[in-house]
Order: C-alpha cells, then structure tokens, then sequence
C-alpha cells in the first residue's frame, strides 16, 4: 500500500557574498527550511520560484540566476508523516530579504559549518546545504 503523496515544493539556496545560505522559519514552527514553496497549478518552477521570494521575503528573483542544484527528497517538518520532494536552484536576488507573509525569520548560515543549536530541515541539512557546501 502507497502512503501519501509527497509534497512537492520549489526551494532556493540564496548565497551571499560570503557564502553563506539563507534559510527561514515559518511563524509557529521551530525548524529552519530553504525559502520556497508549492506550485500553483500549471506554474513554472521558476515562477514558482519567483513568486514565493517577492511573497516571503520581498525580493525580486535575478533573471538568468537560477541554476539548478538537484531534485531531493526527505521527510517534511510542516506536513508530518509525508515526504517532502524539492527542485531546488542555486539563484541570486534583487532586493534586501526581509521576513513577510508567513516567514517569522531568517539566518545566513554557513553550509560548511551548520550551527549546532539550530534546527534545520532535515532536506536542507542532509541534501541541499552539503551540496550547496561543494559548489566554487
């Protein structure tokens, strides 16, 4: 028998020019995740991408940034007992992230060096922050 169908998002890892990760937490959670989110029917990844930053942090998506980092898959905090299945792009913003909608924070973290008294997703600290890590 199936279990239930994974949930599938469009995730960022912004850098900065340090090299550092930005990740966000969802009011009334405790886990830090990659910002990003589902797509609407028919959406691009892309706009998905798109969208998602101007409505959670307020920044514009660079044209031409994204490239794609991979597709991974691991449990998901938010939607307990489901898996969690991310296209993820490596991309650059316009604009100064500000926390909105319902993004309570945000840190810059190093993917080489994760804090330890940081909960992390486990689809961004077992996938998407090591192979972040690897890249020039």
């Amino acid at each position: 028998m199936a279990g239930p169908a994974p949930v599938r998002i469009v995730a960022a890892a912004i850098r900065d020019a340090a090299g550092r990760v930005l990740l966000v937490r969802k009011r009334g959670s405790g886990t830090f995740i990659q910002p990003g989110g589902k797509r609407e029917p028919g959406e691009a990844a892309l706009d998905t991408l798109a969208r998602e930053l101007h409505e959670e942090l307020g920044v514009r998506l660079k044209p031409g940034s994204a490239q794609a980092l991979g597709e991974f898959s691991d449990d998901a905090v938010h939607e307990i007992g489901r898996r969690v299945e991310a296209q993820v792009f490596v991309c650059s913003v316009d604009g100064e992230p500000v926390p909105q909608a319902e993004i309570e924070t945000m840190a810059w973290v190093d993917p080489s060096a994760l804090p330890e008294d940081l909960v992390i997703a486990p689809l961004s600290r077992n996938h998407i922050l090591p192979r972040v890590a690897v890249l020039a």
